[in-house]
């Protein structure tokens, strides 16, 4: 039997929440690039709800957690003193635009390919080495030497957490007000909606989906107290650790898979699952070279910002979040700006026919 001081036992634990996740992200469509289209397109914010109430659960759970002293995640380096201010930016821009060509996220991707969708199996691993290069490759460069040097230091709050900036500015503990307030705001928003309130099943999904997400911080945090080796201390992301997995199937390094590679593995294992069960697997691949060649240049803008931005759709606008993280709201703004961008190339032919479109819509 698996205990917590077993090194398998994290990455096991990985994969059971995952199968969860999947399987609930399968069955309710949550996927984040369909939600921005469909509110910017079709005037439908069902999707984009969803997403808020799983990141809004997902703040919920970790900040309760924190207040029970069931985590401290001093040791998350989502709020590190240092905000990599042009890396959160410029690599949101980048994941938004990639985001656009490839019509998903890496999370997204990883919930089509347990559907059989071949193009995602591109895409993850354009992904997964555009990610390892970032970190430790070419890109990596340009990440230290550039990127890294446009920081903003927030070493007298003591971290980059919204709580504490607030609270070293005003003299006052605002940590929890501020956390009760964005959730206040946030759930009233996502059930302001009639339409939004009658969809029961994307509610409980979105729910799930963020309540599991924020379980991450349990696990890794419970399993740091008990292993002799350092342990990460993570929520769900789907960048990075889609690149370790990749590293974990090619290679033998003697380091054993972490919290993240089971998370990967269990939300492809959960979605699988899904589609099976609803009859849902087809196999699906690129049309021609052109579609192709859009998926790859959009993986590796994914990976690559991905990593300049120290997340992605999961790991910035949920995990992240979760830990009133600054970085969060100006990543997320980030790849919704160039996501937007993305399908005005894609769609009006230029990265400025959005602007033309909203023109036409208060003229028309």
């Amino acid at each position: 039997m698996l205990g917590l001081d077993n090194p398998w036992a994290l990455p096991l634990v990985g994969v059971l929440t995952g199968i969860v996740v999947g399987f609930v992200a399968r069955r309710q469509h949550f996927c984040t690039m369909a939600a921005l289209e469909r509110y910017w397109f079709a005037a439908n914010s069902i999707g984009l709800r969803a997403w808020v109430l799983a990141a809004i659960t997902a703040l919920i759970c970790t900040q309760t957690f924190i207040a029970l002293g069931v985590i401290d995640l001093s040791n998350s380096f989502y709020i590190t003193p240092t905000l990599p201010i042009a890396g959160s930016i410029l690599g949101g821009l980048m994941f938004g635009f990639g985001m656009a060509f490839v019509g998903t996220c890496g999370f997204g991707a990883i919930i089509r390919l347990g559907g059989g969708n071949l193009r995602a199996l591109v895409v993850l691993t354009g992904v997964g080495l555009a990610a390892i290069a970032a970190l430790r490759g070419v890109t990596g460069h340009f990440r230290v030497w550039f990127l890294d040097p446009l920081s903003i230091e927030f070493t007298s709050a003591g971290s980059q957490s919204i709580g504490a900036i607030a609270s070293h500015a005003s003299g006052l503990d605002l940590h929890y007000p501020i956390a009760l307030l964005i959730s206040a705001i946030g759930l009233w928003w996502v059930f302001r909606s009639s339409d939004f309130r009658a969809e029961r099943a994307k509610a409980l999904g979105a729910i799930t989906i963020g309540a599991c997400i924020s379980l991450g911080w349990v696990w890794t945090t419970s399993f740091a107290k008990y292993r002799f080796v350092e342990t990460q201390i993570e929520a769900g992301s789907f960048v990075t650790p889609v690149g370790d997995t990749i590293m974990q199937i090619i290679t033998v390094t003697g380091a054993l898979p972490d919290y993240g590679v089971g998370l990967v593995i269990g939300v492809f294992l959960g979605a699988a699952l899904a589609a099976w069960k609803s009859n849902d697997m087809r196999w699906e691949a690129c049309d021609d070279a052109r579609e192709l060649g859009r998926h790859l240049l959009g993986a590796f803008l994914m990976g690559t910002g991905g990593v300049f931005a120290l997340g992605c759709t999961i790991g910035q606008g949920v995990s992240a979040f979760s830990t009133l993280a600054i970085s969060s709201p100006i990543v997320m703004i980030s790849i919704a700006i160039g996501a937007r961008v993305g399908l005005g190339v894609l769609l009006e032919g230029s990265p400025f026919g959005f602007l033309r479109a909203i023109s036409l819509r208060k003229h028309g």
